[in-house]
């Protein structure tokens, strides 16, 4: 299967494109020639892996019949400071709320989108230290 994107310049550093049906803009900030219309491409690259990790582990939550009362996915990236710049360690953060939650559940939902479903974790992982932590806040 193949897929494909493409980016259209509009002006100075900004490209538009259409993904899944939804207008999209990146763009650089005044530093660097950009007017700040959308966000940068590298941290798009933590959504992505956040956004992945997040849809497989609330589905496999569900399979196994968890609930949670929310549910959020922090990424924090390691940013190179030399050029070509880019991210060397990613750190996920899982954040389960409610009450009696099953932590063996959490981390075996966790563990199997690190491991076998997350395309965005299966290509990261090759390329920089992936990590991660859970954390539980009762309710």
């Amino acid at each position: 299967m193949k897929e494909k994107i493409t980016v259209s310049w509009t002006e100075d550093m900004a490209f538009e494109t259409e993904l899944n049906g939804h207008k999209l803009i990146i763009d650089a900030d005044d530093k660097v020639g950009g007017k700040d219309k959308g966000p940068r491409p590298k941290p798009l690259m933590m959504l992505s892996l956040a956004g992945c990790a997040g849809m497989d582990v609330i589905s496999i939550l569900k399979k196994m019949r968890v609930d949670v009362d929310s549910f959020n996915v922090k990424v924090e990236g390691d940013l190179t400071e030399e050029h070509p710049k880019h991210y060397n360690k990613m750190h996920l953060i899982y954040e389960f709320t409610g009450k009696n939650l099953p932590y063996d559940k959490l981390e075996k939902a966790v563990n199997l989108s690190q491991d076998r479903y997350c395309g965005v974790s299966a290509i990261y992982s090759k390329a920089m230290e992936l990590t991660s932590e859970i954390k539980i806040i009762e309710k």
